[in-house]
């Protein structure tokens, strides 16, 4: 067994390797995985420098030692200056950045604490670590010594043979020659091959284009290496590759390319040093110089360690941790009763850099929301909670409200004030109620969250102090109980609800304190989060507190119609049973359709009953009349139920509209998502769904239009494989389905076929969501060999797509996540999975992720600087209403429909720059439907 998973006990790893073995550390490899593991701001020396990548480093030394107590080990680390590799090659590594400072001043005292550990480092000028490591492991090997490479570079992975063995300590898991194959495809004598023809974007490795890793698999198990597949090119176009009829001219018109490939990926195993591994056996740790070195650090666990060995007396101390764990933090929370309190927390606030702030409040709807009192935290620990509408029997005396938003409202309205909150949205929707603009946003913890890692699991503050923090909360059934019998916040007893309210505020400071520097170091999620989100809570806000205007009336006649088809559904679903059943019982219609009726059995259920679900009716549908009627009879239903019942019961007293909430941190690939109402969710492809938005009307004197981007995910695609033919379609403005068809089916444009246009434009949209041939031929309802041959032709015609597809997903398997073009990041957790389906479905996000990731950065970025440009119109000409997908909609006063509408459109245009033309449609009407 090679590959083996994190959870593989360590006896069971050991078994796996030879005892004692000579251990080449890549300590090159470990440093930037340490810097980057643990928050630089959460481990410094007293004299404010990091240390994080030093801790890690040597833990995981301590750890290897420990665990295979080696009697020869070098660590080996890369040089300064250029190597033999940027002499051939002067681009090679350049897209690397350069070092951090927070890393840099860390390398020195590193070795230094290495070095009197008594282990052997070595630092060669001239080449890289990589080379060192493969000379002693060339020597090692020949002496018949077994030897243990730590690392986490897939490179390495040439080295392996019968004597070198592979281990990464990050995941656990080691390599021999079954992993390589396993992991890789082919064993490590073809390593070198692999790399030189599909490249390395981290080291800048060219390549050869339109390579990936299948169609490099597929030369090199069905011919060989480089030099096999050069002298016998005229095979590739038999090989069982998509893209193999061609491959034989690029590699032909690339061999100087690939050849320097080769090159650049092999490591050298002929480093003249003058060590070898009978050499590099460690020596007694100098525990006088690693007390000073450990004291130097701050790290006492290590210190206290140095000082035992050295028989003096073990000082007892906190552990270090690569974490930041605050559990334990002191907390001083205090409650505001005075107009002397309140001044001085006021003060506080005016002189601080940036405070939390939090609101507490008698509803969780935003538009009835009444304040019942503020928080704040300018210290981690220290917070005070200021109360204003406590009205229990007994309660303390409290400000007046009118007091304390009259001096609140300065600090809160002043932009250069800033402000960090938990979900500020909400707070923000409920000042307005009071007639107060919060202004100063400049955090919100559930977006770092969200932006940091938008997978990770729930973005609730109370999540989120458990995650990062370790600390659990006071949660608010905690205080007011659950159920119907559930309190309002109003009517807690303040001591509890003083500290409940205190902490939302403290725990808001300690997350934004934990997450921003680690965002901060990462270009993309800093530029996210500052130019995008943040930015987009207020637009949001704005949004939501306009709402949209309803016809309920409309609704209500709907209703009526839907209620009497409904009605003849369930009676003509009977007759087709031939018995009265209840259609929302899931166990009757099992009986129905496979016990009665004996319909065969697509799917089953985890308890082995045929399944009922939709999916499974979509296809029994296909062929029989009763699933067919069913499943209209369920679009109805929920539909009825969902918006033309519900929608009249959602119109505001205050405002006589419907009032959406947006959420920004659900959804994982960065797209909005709306509730009470879904605005998302209704359907648009059957006459009924397009009836409700019928309804969605604008004022009198006003008109509504809906700007939506065209084909927005296929444009992305575009600009994300740079395939020459999609990059020509979009930029002449060619229908790219047709266009699609024409390349695939060989034709002319004027000859394509709506069938054949219907086939491409399945093809198009399939493959974005990674659809498979077996998925192709099921749409298009023809066999699987068909559909895989239109999708090879496909590729053949679109060569970038395949080539984008393999390298996002050799991309996903290596570092875990994939971005999009502006640098938003999705990680794809189960990308490496065991389970098959998992990894594939794993496979086709990692895809799709980008696409439909940079289209949400698309929209949010157009509806920034289309709310920036409202703001410039006189108040009420222009509001923005909805946003839904692709497209934003807007109530525009009628006189200015056609001068506003194309405003619209030509900034929703213009708001990025991709290497195709992105196009808006703007359309018109008295309703929404209208105007899609």
């Amino acid at each position: 067994m090679a590959s083996l998973p994190p959870n593989l006990s360590t006896a069971k790893i050991m078994s796996k390797v030879a005892d004692n073995p000579f251990i080449l550390v890549d300590g090159s490899s470990y440093l930037f995985r340490a810097f980057h593991a643990i928050n630089p701001n959460s481990m410094q020396n007293p004299q404010g420098q990091p240390t994080n990548a030093i801790y890690g480093v040597v833990n995981m030394l301590k750890s290897l030692i420990k665990q295979y107590n080696p009697t020869h080990i070098a660590v080996v680390f890369d040089a300064k200056g250029k190597t033999f590799r940027d002499d051939i090659y002067p681009e090679y590594k350049a897209q690397r950045p350069p070092m951090p400072d927070d890393l840099r001043c860390q390398i020195e005292p590193l070795h230094n604490i290495i070095k009197a550990m008594g282990l052997p480092l070595i630092v060669e000028s001239g080449v890289e670590a990589d080379d060192v490591i493969g000379t002693l492991a060339r020597q090692a090997s020949e002496a018949g010594i077994h030897t243990l490479i730590s690392t986490g570079d897939k490179d390495m992975a040439q080295l392996v043979n019968e004597h070198v063995t592979l281990i990464n300590t990050m995941t656990n898991t080691i390599m021999d020659n079954e992993g390589v194959v396993e992991k890789f495809g082919v064993g490590p004598e073809l390593i070198i091959d692999f790399l030189a023809l599909k490249g390395d974007k981290v080291d800048n490795i060219p390549g050869v284009p339109g390579v990936g890793d299948k169609s490099a698999l597929g030369m090199l198990q069905g011919i060989g290496g480089i030099d096999d597949i050069y002298q016998n090119l005229d095979k590739i176009a038999a090989l069982d590759f998509r893209g193999a009829k061609t491959m034989a001219a690029k590699m032909a018109d690339n061999e100087e390319q690939a050849r320097l490939s080769y090159l650049l990926a092999t490591i050298k195993t002929d480093v003249e040093m003058d060590v070898a591994p009978q050499t590099l056996s460690p020596a007694p740790a100098d525990y006088d110089l690693l007390l000073s070195l450990y004291e130097e650090q701050n790290f006492k666990r290590w210190t206290a360690e140095a000082r035992a060995a050295m028989g003096a007396a073990a000082e007892t101390s906190d552990p270090d941790t690569s974490a930041t764990v605050e559990s334990d933090i002191e907390v001083n929370y205090s409650t505001i009763l005075t107009e002397t309190q309140l001044d001085e927390w006021i003060e506080k606030l005016s002189k601080a850099d940036l405070f939390a702030f939090d609101t507490e409040t008698t509803s969780i709807n935003y538009m009835d929301a009444e304040l019942v009192g503020f928080s704040f935290s300018v210290t981690a620990g220290e917070a005070a909670y200021l109360p204003v509408a406590h009205d229990y029997p007994g309660a303390p005396d409290q400000l007046s409200l009118e007091l304390v938003l009259q001096k609140l409202k300065p600090i809160l309205e002043n932009p250069e004030q800033l402000k960090v909150g938990q979900h500020i949205k909400y707070d923000m929707n409920v000042l307005a109620n009071y007639d107060i603009k919060l202004q100063g946003i400049a955090f919100d913890t559930m977006l770092e969250s969200y932006v940091f890692n938008s997978t990770a699991g729930r973005h609730d503050m109370d999540s989120l102090a458990d995650r990062y923090l370790g600390v659990q909360t006071v949660h608010f059934e905690d205080i007011a109980g659950k159920g119907a019998k559930q309190l309002t916040f109003n009517q807690i007893d303040l001591e509890q609800a003083g500290h409940y309210a205190a902490e939302d505020a403290d725990i808001t400071l300690r997350l934004h304190q934990h997450l921003w520097p680690q965002i901060e170091t990462i270009a993309g999620l800093k530029q996210t989060l500052q130019d995008v989100e943040v930015p987009l809570v207020p637009v949001l806000a704005d949004m939501e507190q306009t709402g949209v205007l309803i016809d309920s009336q409309k609704l209500l006649e709907q209703s009526q119609f839907l209620a009497t088809r409904i009605m003849q559904l369930e009676k003509e679903v009977h007759e087709l049973a031939g018995e009265a059943f209840n259609l929302n019982s899931t166990k009757q219609l099992q009986q129905i359709l496979f016990e009665k009726l004996s319909l065969p059995v697509i799917k089953k259920t985890p308890k082995g009953v045929p399944s009922t679900a939709e999916e499974v009716l979509q296809q029994l549908a296909e062929e029989y009349e009763l699933p067919k009627k069913l499943l209209e009879y369920r679009g109805l239903t929920k539909l009825k139920s969902t918006y033309t019942d519900k929608l009249p019961k959602m119109i505001h007293h205050r405002t006589g509209r419907v009032h959406t909430s947006y959420h920004q941190a659900i959804a994982a690939t960065g797209r909005l998502s709306s509730t009470d109402p879904n605005l998302q969710n209704i359907p648009i492809r059957t006459e009924e769904g397009r009836k409700v938005r019928q309804a969605f009307i604008a004022e009198k004197g006003y008109k509504i239009v809906a700007a939506d981007y065209s084909q927005i995910e296929l444009r992305i695609m575009a600009h994300l494989s740079a395939d020459k033919g999609l990059l020509d379609a979009f930029a002449h403005g060619k229908d790219i389905h047709k266009s699609t068809a024409a390349e695939v089916f060989g034709v002319s444009l004027d000859e394509v076929t709506s069938d054949q246009r219907r086939s491409a434009k399945a093809i198009n949209f399939g493959l974005i969501y990674g659809m498979s041939a077996f998925g192709l031929a099921k749409q298009l309802h023809i066999p699987r060999n068909e559909a895989q041959k239109y999708m090879d032709l496909y590729f053949e015609r679109y060569p970038g797509v395949l080539t984008y597809m393999d390298t996002t997903r050799e991309f996903a398997k290596e570092y875990g996540f994939v971005e999009t073009v502006f640098g938003r990041r999705l990680y794809l957790s189960e990308i490496n999975s065991r389970n098959g389906a998992a990894r594939k479905g794993a496979e086709r996000a990692a895809i799709n992720a980008p696409m439909q990731g940079t289209a949400s950065d698309i929209i949010k970025k157009a509806m920034l600087k289309v709310a920036e440009w409202i703001k410039g119109l006189p108040q009420g000409e222009v509001r923005m209403i909805m946003q839904v997908h692709d497209e934003l909609v807007f109530e525009i006063k009628e006189q200015f429909i056609d001068q506003h509408s194309k405003t619209i459109a030509s900034i929703m245009q213009d708001a990025v720059t991709l290497s195709v033309p992105l196009l808006v449609e703007a359309g018109q009407g008295s309703n929404w439907e209208e105007a899609h």
